[in-house]
């Protein structure tokens, strides 16, 4: 038995994207997490100049801001949930739109200075960072261009601006 009238095919594909894209982007969370552990871990172990790197202001520095983008990034997506739980896909474009350009340019950020902590192991295939750097690059292409996802987001902010001004 069909369920939907034919020639419907990509608007019911394209109502699938949203969920799936935030399931990409709560994975490439999920990953970018533990770079960062790895990363701490690194730092508290590794000495150099006679103490722990994680003493040193730029890994300090480092640190606190992946830190700081990946819990954004959380809860971008957490919005973007909360929005499509609430008012479904096409109702949640623009949270979805933001979370397609915000997590994988803060994952590729973060594992960045994750793979500087390490130094010259962060580049080698002894740890999970050069992948998780290649995985996170490949999202940003998957899931199309962030040219794309940003004109999104402008159109569904002149519509929100609009709104807000007429009340």
């Amino acid at each position: 038995q069909r369920r939907v009238h034919g020639g419907r095919g990509f608007e019911i594909a394209q109502g699938r994207l949203g969920p799936g894209r935030i399931h990409h982007c709560m994975r490439l969370i999920g990953l970018t997490e533990r770079c960062l552990g790895l990363a701490v871990h690194r730092a508290q172990n590794r000495v150099t100049f006679g103490s722990p790197i994680i003493q040193h202001g730029s890994v300090v520095q480092w640190i606190a801001d992946s830190r700081i983008e990946l819990d954004q990034a959380r809860l971008l997506v957490l919005t973007a949930a909360a929005m499509i739980d609430k008012m479904g896909a096409k109702g949640a474009k623009k949270e979805i739109a933001m979370i397609k350009i915000a997590v994988p340019n803060m994952a590729q950020r973060v594992i960045d200075r994750c793979i500087q902590i390490y130094g010259a192991k962060g580049v080698c295939q002894d740890t999970i960072l050069p992948f998780a750097w290649v995985g996170a690059r490949g999202l940003r292409i998957a899931d199309g261009p962030d040219e794309v996802h940003r004109l999104t987001v402008v159109k569904e902010e002149v519509v929100y601006q609009r709104t807000l001004s007429k009340l």
